[in-house]
């Protein structure tokens, strides 16, 4: 499907999601983004977030404390960059979407750090 990606993917969103890459801190659309709803795959549409995890982590990337659902995502080892991390995936069609760290402020104690060209983000209507 790699050339189907990147096909349908801007060149931008196929170097985060599917060549690993991120964006620069501070740059993304969804980082400051402070509507209720539900973020989801760039890519396939997967629901992953929900707005009420998500937290200001003064990092430069849209932080949450959990996933909608732990089936939503895959976590792996990441070894890259010489540093041990652990990488967050779309569970549906593979996605990257960033990292997870065990220095969360909330009770989970996770910082999901997820790239905002990794997200959709769809407004709860009232």
């Amino acid at each position: 499907m790699g050339d189907d990606w990147k096909s349908k993917l801007t060149p931008e969103v196929y170097r985060v999601t599917r060549e690993k890459g991120t964006e620069a801190p501070f740059s993304g659309a969804l980082l400051h983004n402070e509507k209720t709803g539900m973020y989801m795959c760039s890519n396939c549409n997967a629901e992953l977030f929900d707005s009420t995890a998500k937290f200001d982590s003064g990092t430069g990337w849209p932080s949450f404390d959990r996933p909608v659902s732990e089936g939503r995502i895959k976590l792996e080892e990441d070894m890259s960059g010489g540093t041990r991390r652990t990488e967050v995936t779309c569970a549906a069609c593979g996605a990257h979407l960033g990292h997870v760290f065990p220095d969360g402020p909330t009770s989970t104690g996770a910082r999901y750090c997820i790239n905002s060209l990794s997200l959709g983000f769809t407004e709860k209507k009232s």
